[in-house]
């Protein structure tokens, strides 16, 4: 395959013989590449054209301005990190970044709380750009949309109901926003826009800008272009779908590479995962399906955890040192002392 396929969402409601062509092309796009193009999905260009051009005005903001939401502020994992502030597997990336979450209230902790309840709490929005934080919530519930309808899909395509992997995610599904900016070459002599890794929740929709540099894996160590299709989002598989169909589907590696000297890269990430407190089960396949099952990826340097939370903050402790170590040494070091999957907690 030299190039991701094309799928278009508005075929799944155009009568019950596009949309089992629909499922048929979804199925074999996630078992294949586990990445493809989704257009059709009824988000208006306008509203993609406003909110990259807040990212940009946000990182042309005076760095003292995107530090005041700096992330180490936040024992949530929410804010702005500066470039190579972020760890895939223990290198840096060479971008900047705001995440931004569904804004919730934190909850509250005491000795007997979940590890996982810390990740929950209120975002960070910068004072200088009041703009952003209407328009970023307002493209969070559109993809949020968008992602369910396209999970519904996944369910139907696995042979199972269609509201199958809502028990996971209702009522409080796990969002996250990143606002990404990749600075030129001639800014590191570092390839590693972000490192080759698997993203951990049901899905992720990417919108690119102009630039290219996304890279997909391929099942002989290669690696596959994924340049910006106007007005398409690239859609990829997170580990909980791979968990749920013990491998049938897999959560593919990708990477985003530096942008040539004199340009930059501007993305837009959403990751739709479950509910902190939820456990992701095995899903009982149809036997032409159950029987092309792969198991679940064995990486000791990733074990995937099928409790939600806990497989989220392993990747958060892992990413952002500096947040665990602010705020969170005292639950890294319980992890380990329990042996809650230690490897996934240990310093990179």
């Amino acid at each position: 395959m030299s190039r991701l396929p094309i799928l278009d969402l508005s075929r799944f409601d155009a009568g019950p013989a596009e949309r089992a062509a629909f499922l048929a092309e979804l199925g074999a796009a996630a078992r294949d590449t586990g990445f493809f193009y989704l257009i059709g999905h009824g988000i208006e260009q306008a509203k993609a054209n406003r909110l990259t051009a807040l990212a940009q005005r946000f990182f042309a903001l005076p760095e003292a301005d995107k530090l005041s939401v700096e992330m180490v502020h936040s024992p949530h994992f929410r804010g702005y990190n500066r470039a190579a502030s972020e760890l895939t597997r223990g290198r840096p990336d060479w971008r900047e970044q705001i995440d931004i979450g569904a804004e919730r209230s934190s909850l509250p902790i005491g000795p007997d709380s979940p590890p996982w309840a810390r990740l929950q709490g209120p975002n960070q929005w910068p004072e200088s750009l009041p703009e952003l934080k209407p328009v970023v919530q307002d493209w969070i519930a559109e993809v949020t949309t968008v992602g369910i309808r396209l999970l519904e899909a996944f369910a139907l395509a696995l042979g199972q109901n269609a509201d199958v992997f809502a028990p996971i995610y209702t009522p409080t599904p796990t969002l996250l926003l990143k606002l990404i900016r990749y600075p030129g070459r001639e800014t590191t002599d570092s390839e590693q826009g972000v490192g080759a890794h698997k993203d951990g929740g049901f899905l992720t929709l990417l919108y690119q800008a102009d630039q290219p540099g996304l890279q997909v894996e391929t099942e002989d160590g290669g690696w596959i272009d994924a340049p910006p299709v106007r007005g398409s989002f690239v859609v990829n598989i997170g580990e909980l779908l791979e968990l749920a169909s013990d491998g049938y589907l897999k959560a593919n590696v990708h990477r985003a590479v530096t942008p040539p000297a004199g340009s930059e890269r501007l993305s837009i990430a959403f990751f739709l995962g479950g509910n902190l407190d939820a456990s992701v089960p095995l899903l009982d396949l149809p036997p032409d399906l159950a029987a092309k099952r792969r198991g679940v990826t064995r990486d000791p340097a990733n074990p995937l955890i099928r409790e939600v939370g806990l497989n989220a903050l392993k990747g958060r402790l892992r990413s952002h040192p500096d947040v665990a170590q602010r705020h969170h040494a005292d639950l890294v070091a319980s992890l380990k002392l329990a042996g809650q999957s230690a490897s996934a907690y240990a310093e990179p």
